[in-house]
């Protein structure tokens, strides 16, 4: 397009009467939502005759509008809430602002519909990132003058105009010539090729990159059919041929044609094709943009033939797949069968497992970890499940009732007789079996171990009653038989001592000793009787030991030792107090005898639910196993000058009065338990 020029109203000129008669700073707005550009753009237009102003968002910028008029307008495309089209379309729509020129900046889309949507919605120009800044520097200062002059064109009265119609031709000429020379500037400066031609198409102008992108000279394209650089093919160059292809171009008018194009050496490209169609002075011009897309093509052809590939591959591993899911769905069928035989298997094991009356553990060969116990064996071991499940047994706490050593599990045992611990010490007593099993196709072993704890100590105290009961007899006979002759002797000496003559004073002492002590031994011997009547009443127990602590406090102090009384409220019960007083009186001696100086005895009451508890504990060397079995047997006694007879009365008293002695013994001392039963009132009679 040509550029008419005159000396009187050469741009540069007019540009210089502008800025001094104008030397108010112009409004250039900016519209970006990432700040570092809108720095970026700031650095480039920097200027004091421009007054640059941000705007974060599209709405910021309607708003900026509203405050202050603009001479140029650059917009960003892409934006969160309204985009850089939407916003100018709605500036556009604005009478005040429609003819704000907006220039497009883009870093995203460089797609030609996106570019044709830009123009559509008034914008005059399209940038992408990065772009040269001197280049919009230079388009910058174009629209800035056309802006100034625009404003110095509405400054000017009606008069005015009048007056000078000349002036205002010669400047309509001179925006002419703006507007000629900066359509020049865009067309130097954008990388696609603009074409522009008549409704016969012959070209009328081309921009420079004509010559990058085809390889001809701007000139040599000047008045040459359009047809030269679109036919698709170069072998038909006669005139019907353009016209039926100049015909199919113009049926493109607005939209995007993708073509293939040949240079000046015959080469050929893949280009998206726009055609844009108006109307000069009642002849219909043409504006066609082109773009090289081979690379975008080549793109694509790649795409698709690693897209080929992908549906080969997936094809083939899609039979591959379906023959495997055939044979799978097989052994998942086989798979099905042998599990439900497992299962049913399985359940009939659990179920003895579970509710088996014998201790029941199953451990790995290998190892000896333990995979899994019954509820039987927690509740006998007093173990929880998390504590021995997945933990090494310990042999040692399974005792060979013959040797005395720790259970060999890895031999097979059969009714072993064997000590094994619980969780808080105590011993028990078992017949261990042991068998070899299969699971999950894993050797492990079998532990079956049958509680005989209660028929052991069962048959132990029918063992011990049965003694006591003989022993009772045998006291009631011969207590009878001896106490009267003892009684005759007793009075004659008495007789005697009062005439020294007879006999001397220690003689006569020595002889009553000896009768008192075995006077003492008789009745010992009557306590044990089983037919002895108790005279029971209702009291407290705490009562009785307040009363006899100061003894057993004098005894321990005689010897060095110390008595702790640790009483708690207790319910008063049946009770004969001369019995618990001897009762007290024999564990508590036996107690001191068991320890050396400095040690402590601490008698303990407490209640746990319907019993009432008396503790009696010693700081001793403990008792042996071999002693603590024959403990209460009359004439049984470790002491020197011992009967053998108090623990034998403890135990008939114990009897006596419904309650049970337990005893607690180790390394650190003897811990004697005795539980009464707890009787309300109403259960007297």
């Amino acid at each position: 397009m040509e550029i008419v020029t005159g000396n009187s109203n050469h741009p540069k000129n007019s540009i210089k009467r502008l800025n001094s008669s104008s030397p108010t700073k112009v409004n250039i707005l900016m519209v970006d939502d990432h700040p570092e550009n809108l720095l970026a753009l700031e650095a480039v237009l920097m200027s004091p005759n421009y007054h640059l102003v941000r705007a974060n968002s599209g709405k910021e910028a309607l708003k900026r509008m509203l405050q202050q008029d603009f001479a140029v307008i650059l917009l960003d495309v892409q934006m969160p809430g309204l985009n850089g089209f939407e916003t100018a379309k709605l500036i556009k729509a604005r009478e005040k602002t429609k003819h704000i020129p907006i220039i497009f900046i883009t870093a995203i889309s460089q797609d030609m519909e996106h570019v044709l949507q830009g123009y559509e919605v008034g914008a005059v120009d399209y940038i992408f990132k990065p772009f040269q800044p001197e280049t919009l520097k230079k388009k910058i200062e174009q629209f800035v003058k056309i802006h100034l002059n625009n404003e110095e064109s509405k400054l000017q009265t009606v008069q005015e105009r009048t007056e000078e119609l000349n002036k205002k031709l010669d400047r309509t000429a001179l925006n002419l010539r703006r507007t000629e020379a900066l359509a020049k500037v865009i067309g130097e400066t954008i990388i696609d090729t603009i074409i522009t031609f008549d409704d016969q198409g012959t070209i009328l102008s081309v921009n420079p990159a004509i010559q990058t992108m085809f390889g001809y000279d701007p000139e040599e394209l000047i008045s040459k059919h359009v047809c030269v650089l679109l036919h698709e093919t170069r072998a038909g160059t006669s005139e019907e041929s353009y016209l039926a292809s100049l015909s199919c171009i113009k049926q493109y008018a607005g939209k995007v044609m993708e073509s293939v194009v040949y240079r000046k050496d015959d080469s050929w490209f893949h280009a998206d094709i726009l055609i844009g169609e108006t109307t000069v002075e009642q002849h219909k011009i043409y504006v066609c943009t082109i773009r090289d897309v081979t690379t975008r093509k080549q793109m694509e052809q790649a795409q698709k033939l690693q897209f080929d590939q992908m549906e080969k591959m997936v094809e083939t591993r899609t039979l591959e797949l379906t023959k495997a899911n055939e044979e799978l769905h097989k052994e998942i069928i086989e798979r099905k069968r042998m599990a439900s035989h497992l299962y049913r298997s399985q359940e009939r094991f659990r179920k003895i497992f579970d509710s088996s009356p014998c201790l029941m553990a199953i451990c790995s060969i290998e190892d000896f970890i333990i995979i899994e116990v019954n509820a039987y064996w927690v509740t006998l071991t007093g173990y929880q499940n998390k504590e021995i499940v997945n933990k090494k047994i310990n042999a040692a706490d399974f005792i060979d009732e013959s040797t005395g050593k720790p259970i060999e599990f890895d031999q097979k045992h059969l009714n072993k007789k064997i000590h094994y611990k619980t969780k808080d010490g105590g011993l028990r007593e078992g017949l261990l079996s042991t068998e070899i099993i299969d699971i999950a196709s894993e050797p492990c072993m079998l532990l079956v171990l049958t509680d005989v704890t209660d028929r052991v100590h069962l048959e132990k105290q029918l063992a011990r009653l049965d003694r006591l009961n003989l022993i009772g007899e045998m006291a009631a006979g011969i207590a009878h038989e001896i106490r009267n002759p003892m009684t005759t002797v007793q009075g004659f000496l008495q007789i005697a001592r009062n005439n020294s003559e007879l006999l001397s004073t220690e003689i006569i002492d020595l002889m009553l000793e000896e009768l008192f002590r075995a006077n003492s031994i008789i009745s010992e011997f009557l306590n044990l009787a089983k037919n002895k009547i108790s005279m029971k009443k209702r009291q407290n127990l705490n009562s009785i030991l307040g009363a006899i602590s100061p003894l057993i406090q004098a005894e321990a102090l005689r010897s060095r030792k110390y008595v702790k009384l640790d009483l708690h409220e207790c319910p008063d019960i049946l009770l004969d107090e001369k019995e618990i007083r001897q009762l007290i009186l024999n564990v508590a001696l036996n107690g001191l005898d068991a320890m050396t100086q400095n040690g402590q005895l601490t008698i303990k009451t407490y209640t746990k639910q319907d019993k009432v508890i008396l503790e009696i504990k010693d700081q001793g060397k403990g008792i042996q196993p071999e002693i603590l079995e024959k403990l209460g047997t009359p004439f049984f006694t470790t002491k020197e000058k011992g009967t053998g007879l108090g623990l034998a009365i403890c135990f008939s008293v114990a009897k006596r009065h419904q309650a049970e002695i337990d005893i607690a013994t180790g390394n650190k001392g003897t811990v004697f338990s005795i539980h009464f039963p707890f009787i309300p009132n109403k259960e007297e009679g």
